[in-house]
């Protein structure tokens, strides 16, 4: 069996639950990126576009998964997939910021400008609008909708907070993981609800930490 297939079939089961290898390989990718990403690393980027990769597969079960009973979370796949393109934004403009100075992180945290909340607010409030009929229009509905269309701007949100490096990002981050947990546990996705579970603690962490560096680091006062 090729490392593809065996990506795609493979599974663990627990009694009548059965859970994708790739689900919990993907997971495992997303939580070492959050943590290499709280220490200001580039190798963060990298390692997450991987994860992103293997959970897109996940949420579009329909598509790559033998269970036709398998249903598509067009929220959850396009996060992974938006993941990716932001990711690959964030891994070039760290990698641009850690060369010219080998010295220093990859990133300075700080916080928004008004000027940069001013633009980010309504933006947000867009995307959030045109991602929800999206999805609808594509054939997702139910109590779900909302909380997975939350999730897919959420996290396109702290992406880019992350790759420019604003503090508020980990603040985003938590409101995705109050949604995250109840809505992969409730449809089944035990280690991806899992994994957001332990998000939180190095969320957290991560918050304490930039916010610390934010203050006692002047250069990034404007």
């Amino acid at each position: 069996m090729s490392v593809i297939n065996w990506l795609l079939n493979e599974q663990i089961h627990f009694g009548s639950k059965a859970i994708y290898w790739r689900e919990i390989i993907g997971g495992t990718f997303g939580l070492s990126s959050a943590v290499l990403g709280m220490r200001r690393l580039v190798s963060a980027w990298p390692i997450g576009i991987i994860g992103d990769g293997l959970l897109f597969t996940v949420f579009l079960g329909a598509v790559f998964n033998t269970d036709t009973n398998t249903a598509n979370f067009y929220g959850q796949a396009g996060r992974n997939l938006l993941l990716i393109m932001v990711s690959i934004y964030g891994w070039i403009k760290w990698a641009q910021l850690r060369s010219s100075d080998s010295t220093q992180p990859a990133v300075r945290p700080r916080w928004t400008t008004s000027r940069e909340k001013f633009l980010l607010i309504p933006a947000v409030a867009l995307f959030y609008m045109g991602s929800f009929y999206i999805f609808k229009a594509l054939g997702e509905s139910g109590a779900w909708l909302r909380v997975d269309t939350w999730i897919f701007t959420g996290t396109a949100l702290a992406t880019y907070g992350m790759s420019r490096g604003f503090v508020e990002f980990w603040l985003v981050w938590i409101a995705v993981d109050a949604v995250g947990v109840p809505f992969a546990f409730v449809n089944g996705y035990y280690p991806t609800g899992t994994l957001y579970a332990i998000y939180l603690p190095f969320v957290i962490w991560g918050f304490i930490s930039w916010l610390r560096i934010s203050k006692t680091d002047s250069s990034t006062i404007k």
